[in-house]
Formats: structure tokens, sequence, C-alpha cells
């Protein structure tokens, strides 16, 4: 999914292009590409696929030769037809495409496309992983239309917010209306994975029949959640004061194996910690509760240097801004004092299941209620 597209303008009206990262769009495009690109009535001759897949060089560089062969080869009776180099994985930094066998194979495929070959002969090729170095990536470049599909950094700051357009507008295609919430939610449990995305958003499709709208409820019903879903689901709840959710999500997580010390450390003390944070920097310098935890982002950017360089970094150093953001939009249901209570009642359980033998969900149940409680 999630992912970074970037198109070209061909130069030869007759050769295309579908490269990038991620995987299933690749796919997806590439086959639609190409029944767009079939000339009608051609039938079986029409279209001519050779499979890119290699076992090895000497397997790539004969699939090569095979490509090379079908576009120098006249339409049979006439007419047109597309030929079709599918699912390539020579043209990527690996072992078989670094191949002197490969390389000489695909110069010679190079020369071919440079030259003209007919305008009833359309070339389409589509690789999972190319290497932008190599020559014929950059001859390719120059003379197709190009198509560049590649999976977002998951760990790379702001990748939920371009992951956040690519699920719109595949729920769009499905006329799927998400409210904010379920959005957020759904890029959330789906992450980069653009095969995910689309099979949970058809698993969500069907059960809708002529319904259209998407709530929050219905994606924690129907996507299902993987270990970082429910910590992330935990943390939710503990910011909105959920409390029966959040009970029901750490004696999940518990059933799972995770341990009482990891669900304090990653979910129940980074929550308090944001939510703490949150607050400071919304009442020392006056900001307002953001409708999106995006929006906190772009304020918080607008601050000094010195007002934020507290505030909790990524492995890359930039600011964990979109957890401060969700924080953000919740730290209203606190006090302070409450959320400062809560930082010590995190302390003390750690200290408790670190050094005493009381059972873990029950520590976990009292930071829980300390917390939410009424």
């Amino acid at each position: 999914m999630p992912k970074v597209k970037a198109k070209t303008k061909a130069v030869a009206a007759n050769i295309y292009a579908v490269v990038g990262s991620d995987e299933a769009e690749v796919k997806r495009v590439a086959a639609e590409l190409a029944a767009k690109l079939t000339p009608p009535g051609a039938g079986d001759f029409g279209l001519e696929v050779i499979d890119g897949a290699a076992d090895n060089a000497e397997q790539a560089a004969a699939r090569i030769r095979s490509t090379i062969e079908a576009l120098q080869t006249l339409p049979f009776m006439g007419g047109g037809k597309l030929v079709w180099l599918k699912n390539a994985n020579f043209l990527g930094d690996s072992p078989i495409g670094r191949a002197a066998s490969v390389q000489d194979a695909l110069e010679e495929l190079s020369r071919t496309i440079t030259a003209d070959f007919g305008t009833d002969v359309t070339f389409l090729v589509s690789a999972p992983e190319v290497d932008k170095r190599r020559s014929f990536y950059k001859s390719l470049a120059k003379r197709a239309e190009l198509q560049v599909f590649d999976r977002l950094d998951a760990t790379r700051s702001g990748w939920e917010e371009e992951a956040t357009e690519v699920a719109r507008a595949h729920a769009k295609k499905r006329k799927l209306q998400f409210d904010d919430d379920a959005l957020e939610l759904f890029v959330l449990l789906t992450g980069s994975d653009t095969r995910q995305l689309d099979n949970e958003l058809d698993k969500i499709d069907i059960f809708l029949g002529d319904a259209r709208d998407v709530h929050v409820d219905l994606v924690r019903e129907l996507v299902p959640l993987s270990r970082a879903g429910v910590i992330f689901e935990l943390g939710n709840a503990l910011a909105e004061r959920d409390l029966d959710h959040a009970l029901t999500l750490v004696r999940r997580l518990l059933d799972q194996g995770e341990s009482a010390i990891g669900i304090l450390l990653v979910a129940a003390l980074p929550t308090v910690r944001n939510l703490l944070l949150a607050k400071d920097l919304m009442e020392r310098h006056r900001l307002p509760r953001p409708h999106a935890p995006f929006q906190f982002i772009s304020t918080i950017n607008r601050l000094p240097a010195e007002a934020t360089q507290h505030l909790p970094r990524k492995k890359d150093g930039t600011i964990n801004a979109y957890a401060l953001g969700i924080a953000a939009q919740n730290a209203h249901r606190f006090e302070t004092k409450q959320l400062m209570h809560g930082m010590q009642a995190c302390l003390d359980a750690n200290l408790k299941l670190v050094t005493t033998q009381l059972d873990h969900e029950l520590v976990l149940t009292e930071v829980v209620v300390k917390l939410l409680g009424l």
C-alpha cells in the first residue's frame, strides 16, 4: 500500500512500463493496462505474454531474448499485437539481475526498444523491483510511458498521511465512505500493504451490500487486529477513557502471549506520556484541539525548536508527531494532575511486575482503572 506513484509521458506511444516495490499494485495496474492495450478482436494472436519470473540467470536471459523475438515478429495475419514481459524479476539489484548474461540480454532489448519496431506491435513490461541505476531502466524511462508504484515505508515519518490518501482513493473506487476515525484505524491496521488493504476493502464492500458508510466500529469488527493493531487500539481506548474496551484489550494481549511488562511499556506508558506532553504543549502555547492528528503535526512544526526539543523522537530523529496528534485530540478528557498520577501509576506497576509475584492482569487492570476510573 502503502505507495508513491510516478508517471512519465510516453516518448514512444507503443512502449509501456509498470514497475515498483508495491507488487500487488504493480500486478493490478499492469493487468488493467494489458487488457486495454490488447487489440480488440485479435483473439489469441493479439496478446503474447512472456513470463518474466525466472529461476536463474540462464532462464532470465532466455526470457529476454524471447521478448526481443516477439517484438520483432509481425502480428499474425496483420492487425496489431501486445507483447507483455510480465512480472520480470531480473530488473532489480539481485544476483540474477547482476549476472553478465542477463545484462548483455538487457542491452540487446534496450537497443530493440530504442529502434523503431513498428506501430503494429505494443510492448508492456511489468516488474516488482527495478535498479534505477542500470542503463536498461534509463532507456525504458526515456522511451516508455512509465508508472512507478513503491510501497510506503512505515518507519518513515509522515507515512500515515500518504497511506491515508492511498486508502481513501481505493475506497472511493468502491464508493465506500469512511468517517475520519474509521479511515485512521483502517490505515493503521493495513499499513503499507496494498494487497491487504484491497482485501479488507473488498470484505467491507461485500458486508455492507448497498450501504456505503463505514464507521470505526465496523472496521474494528471486520479488519483483523494484529499485535500492532491491538496495541494501537489499547492506546486509543486509554486516550478516549473507554474503560471496558481497554480492559478487554489488555486481556486479549495477555491471552495472545504478550508479557505484562511489554504491554505496559509499549501501550500504557507511551499513551499517558503523550497525553501529558500534548496537554502541556496545548496549554503552554495555547494550541487548539486538532480535528485530525495531521493538523497537530503542522502546528508542532511551526513551534520554535526549543519548544519541541524534549519531545520523543523516532529512529530517524524526527518527532513522533502522529502519536502526539492522537493524544492532542483526547487531552481535553484529562486533567494534568490525573495524567501525572497516571505516570506514577505506570512506574509503580513496572516495579510490581519486576519485583513481586502479583497477578499480572491484576496489576495492569489496576493501572487502567487508576488512569480511567471516574
